[in-house]
């Protein structure tokens, strides 16, 4: 959780960062060199500066002012000059500002004990939980990358079994697996493979463990499926299009086609997003009922977040067996952490469903055949 901090003064030499670096402050990072776009004039190494995000990408990269739209991040020391950080690019890669009264309290926890720790939020700690891995099973990730969930699952089932991680992007896969080695985790293999494609057609064709799989290869899945992100928080790149938006349903279920089929009778399917749009929740799980007569929804545990929203046509039973995280209410700006301190378990995680990003999560048992 992050709390608000009033009556931060504003300098004169300030910085401009792009959106998702401004995220990332707000996040509780500091400013790394590739993320500034502007810088003032005579900024020198050790002055205090002010932090900027240019939430429409306006400005232009190494300008010396920008008047466009703009949103206080904080204040921080700058580690170098603007010679030093324009005159230097791309090989600069460090902290560029360092944040000493970010406009958020929201600490960071990156390099903090690597080997142990893999920072997640919330909904997507509770979904590995929800798809409950045991050891000995052989589990599929079906879109992994970067692969927190992955880990999770692996640690889950104490590194005993298999867990595969597919990703059509390269060099997440690589980062996939550079965290199962900095975790130590030996039961996790990563594929660079389009997830749309692994369901084997060829039955005669042997790819030895390797993508794609036969039908019925899977004890559990995990489809936490590309979405258009609308419940991601913060976000100050909101250019989404009504076309971007709609495209990815019909992608969502070849997706979700695919793993119904490679799922084994009894197993279980964990669908997810984190979005907040109907057409990529509920309605997907309306879908899927009427075209998987096969799977049948479930309760899930642990239940951290509210129920399904209305519009799909589900019924009420139906839509308490979903989890939707709802970040449309959030603590007030005059909370502390000793309100926090004095709450009990219940309130504690009503605030964290409030305080988090907007995440759904449905669970499916597929059938045994009679």
């Amino acid at each position: 959780m992050s709390f608000r901090r009033k009556n931060i003064k504003q300098q004169p030499c300030e910085v401009i960062v792009g959106a998702q670096c401004g995220n990332a402050v707000l996040r509780g990072a500091h400013v790394y060199v590739p993320g500034v776009v502007s810088a003032s004039k005579f900024m020198k190494g050790g002055d205090v500066v002010s932090v900027y995000s240019d939430i429409k990408g306006k400005c232009k990269k190494g300008a010396k002012e920008f008047d466009g739209t703009k949103i206080f991040l904080g204040n921080g020391i700058s580690e170098l000059s603007r010679k030093e950080i324009f005159s230097r690019l791309p090989e600069l890669k460090g902290i560029g500002v360092r944040m000493t009264d970010p406009v958020y309290l929201s600490p960071s926890f990156d390099n903090v004990l690597p080997s142990y720790l893999f920072l997640q939020n919330l909904p997507s700690a509770v979904v590995s939980h929800v798809l409950d891995p045991q050891p000995g099973e052989k589990i599929l990730d079906l879109c992994a990358a970067p692969g927190g969930k992955t880990t999770h699952i692996a640690a889950l089932m104490h590194d005993q079994g298999e867990v595969i991680a597919l990703d059509k992007i390269s060099n997440k896969v690589e980062k996939i697996k550079q965290n199962a080695l900095l975790l130590g985790l030996n039961s996790i293999r990563a594929f660079c493979f389009d997830g749309t494609k692994a369901l084997k057609l060829d039955m005669l064709k042997d790819t030895d463990g390797e993508p794609p799989f036969l039908p019925e290869s899977f004890d559990r899945i995990l489809l936490d499926a590309p979405c258009s992100g609308m419940g991601q928080r913060p976000n100050m790149a909101c250019t989404w299009t009504l076309k971007e938006v709609t495209s990815y349903q019909p992608l969502q279920r070849k997706l979700f086609t695919v793993a119904a089929e490679l799922l084994k009778p009894g197993g279980v399917l964990v669908y997810s997003t984190c979005t907040v749009t109907l057409a990529e929740n509920e309605e997907q799980v309306a879908w899927a009922l009427e075209t998987f007569p096969h799977l049948q929804l479930q309760h899930q545990d642990p239940q951290v977040g509210g129920e399904g929203m209305l519009g799909a046509g589900l019924s009420s039973e139906q839509l308490k067996r979903l989890q939707r995280f709802d970040p449309c209410v959030v603590l007030s700006q005059d909370s502390d952490t000793g309100s926090l301190r004095d709450a009990g378990i219940e309130d504690t995680i009503w605030l964290a469903n409030k305080d988090c990003i907007g995440f759904f999560i449905a669970k499916f048992v597929k059938c045994k055949s009679t």
